[in-house]
């Protein structure tokens, strides 16, 4: 309920950390009497179920490929993913992330040539198109995307647009009459049915996915807006980072894709074939598509994180927005430091959410201590997702490191394997580290006592963040 009241306060055009500080000096307690009022309506099991009988055939190669990976019974196309076998089998026995070796993987990280690739795959498109992203903007972006998307619906292609309610909280309905006209489809995630008022407002499709027939798909850190082309004063060029993937793996991000606009559409859609088509085997990268989200405990994208850290034997990069680890991750980057491992950490120099920057700087402190390498990114703002051990296994993906989005998002990751991706995303982050100024213990400890108490008073809301 902190949350509904930040989104009511944004609506009226109260700055987000305003809304915040009212939040917390007028409203003491609303979460308590949200939970005494609504709590039964929050459980994780009403909502939202998987429809596994709807992807039988999927679920059955996934439950072969852990049996098979169990009897060690799988040949591994690249030495180094044999040297990451218990790290798969973890991944398909705790979020049925089907393994696949023949992806082909361009890594996009400024957002002109993501949507010209993203804009050229749909201008191909024969049967399909899904899209999903968390943030969609009514803007040049966002215009010329449903402009597309309505012109390739005239043509008869089937066009599925999922959006979610709070991230496009501000976003008209009439945004998407061209495509609906055109005989597209566009679905809200949780919608909230009275204004104002979303008892699942916490639980948010934090997803960004694109499918376009079957055989090419996107994920990644990139939403719809100008911002992300890098015209927005405030923030100047956006860093992020996305995948475009050729491979089996995009059947999996279609299963998640089908699960998700099934749960938020009236309109259902079947798993048929032309939906899972049998891509061509060009490409030599392993990958893992790896789904969280408030309906499983297990907190899958965390523990693949943990994993991750835990696995390397030289280095661990890290690039995220914002840093809110909870203490099993925390404790995992501490070990591996003190283990010799060389850990750099990335955060943006000039927040975009002021209050989740504080609570992220009163981490860094015991990680600089232990020694951790933080670096603050200054040429525009990043708001890039991966982590990258060794340069032989990475993820991209929409999880950023915080608790919210281990807990209460649902999420998506692309974990990669052996090829030459995972080595280009430890060399990206070696050139980002030009635009960087490192966090140095001397410059932490020296920062203004105000500082260190506004910060101390957000990390207690972490959580919720």
């Amino acid at each position: 309920m902190f949350a509904f009241a930040v989104i009511f306060l944004e609506r009226r055009n109260i700055g987000v950390t305003w809304a915040w500080l009212m939040v917390l000096l007028f409203l003491p307690g609303i979460g308590f009497v949200a939970y005494l009022l609504f709590g039964q309506n929050l459980s994780k099991r009403k909502i939202y179920k998987a429809q596994e009988a709807q992807l039988h055939n999927m679920a059955l190669l996934v439950e072969k490929q852990i049996e098979a990976v169990a009897r060690r019974r799988i040949e591994y196309h690249d030495p180094v993913m044999a040297d990451y076998h218990d790290m798969i089998y973890m991944n398909l026995q705790n979020g049925y992330a089907f393994f696949t070796q023949d992806n082909r993987i361009d890594i996009f990280t400024e957002g002109n040539r993501k949507f010209d690739s993203l804009f050229e795959t749909i201008a191909g498109a024969k049967h399909h198109i899904h899209l999903m992203y968390y943030i969609v903007r009514d803007d040049g972006l966002g215009r010329r995307l449903i402009a597309a998307l309505s012109d390739k619906a005239k043509e008869g292609v089937e066009v599925r647009f999922l959006y979610d309610d709070i991230g496009c909280a501000r976003l008209s309905k009439h945004f998407f009459k061209p495509l609906l006209a055109a005989g597209g489809q566009a679905s809200a995630f949780f919608p909230s049915r009275i204004p104002y008022v979303n008892m699942r407002l916490n639980f948010r499709n934090h997803r960004k996915l694109a499918i376009i027939d079957g055989t090419c798909g996107y994920i990644g850190g990139f939403n719809v807006g100008d911002e992300y082309l890098g015209l927005d004063s405030r923030f100047g060029p956006w860093r992020d980072t996305h995948l475009r993937i050729e491979g089996s793996s995009v059947l999996q991000m279609q299963a998640q894709f089908i699960m998700d606009w099934n749960l938020a559409s009236r309109i259902k859609l079947n798993p048929i074939e032309e939906y899972f088509p049998l891509p061509p085997h060009e490409g030599d990268a392993g990958v893992q598509i790896l789904s969280s989200g408030p309906n499983n405990d297990r907190e899958q994208i965390k523990n693949a994180y943990i994993k991750v850290i835990n696995s390397a034997k030289e280095s661990v990069y890290l690039q995220t927005p914002y840093f809110i680890p909870d203490e099993s991750l925390l404790n995992a980057i501490k070990m591996a430091a003190l283990s010799g491992v060389d850990i750099k950490i990335m955060l943006p120099a000039v927040p975009d959410h002021k209050i989740v920057y504080w609570a992220s700087f009163s981490y860094l402190g015991d990680l600089l201590d232990v020694g951790v390498k933080c670096y603050l990114y200054h040429r525009g703002f990043i708001h890039a997702k991966t982590i990258v051990a060794d340069g032989k296994v990475g993820s991209v993906g929409t999880a950023n490191i915080d608790i919210r989005s281990f807990k209460l998002n649902f999420e998506v990751n692309a974990l990669i394997y052996g090829g030459n991706t995972a080595s280009k995303l430890k060399k990206i982050f070696e050139h980002d580290l030009k635009h960087c100024t490192e966090l140095t213990l001397e410059r932490y400890y020296s920062r203004p006592r105000f500082h260190r108490a506004r910060e101390s008073v957000t990390r207690l809301l972490s959580p919720i963040l």
